[in-house]
């Protein structure tokens, strides 16, 4: 699992790759937690390179959006593959998660 951070168009775009699992979530809160604790105002995440997605995952990225939305951060998903889309769907959390097709979109209608 890595997270690699970039900023493009004045935005935030974080690349996750691997797992968000029981294993590899405490060191993607990590990698979040610096980006929340300079209330970073808006992230972009990236998901095309992540290939599975638990509970403790989704745990997680609730978790990063709750604590961006307590400073008024924003927060969009973007890429994802076809089954962690119906991973967000059937648990019903695309409702709660800003979810864009691909990046460009998600960055063009940010601003």
């Amino acid at each position: 699992m890595a997270v690699k951070i970039e900023t493009k168009s004045g935005l935030t775009v974080c690349y996750v790759e691997g797992e968000i699992d029981i294993n590899t979530s405490p060191d993607i809160k990590k990698s979040f937690d610096k980006l929340i604790t300079k209330k970073t105002p808006k992230i972009i995440i990236n998901l095309s390179k992540v290939t599975y997605v638990d509970s403790s995952g989704l745990a997680t990225l609730v978790e990063i959006l709750k604590n961006m939305k307590s400073y008024g951060g924003r927060m969009r998903l973007t890429n994802l593959s076809p089954k962690i889309k119906s991973l967000f769907e059937i648990t019903k959390l695309e409702k709660l998660f800003e979810i864009m097709a691909d990046e460009n979109e998600a960055i063009s209608t940010f601003v």
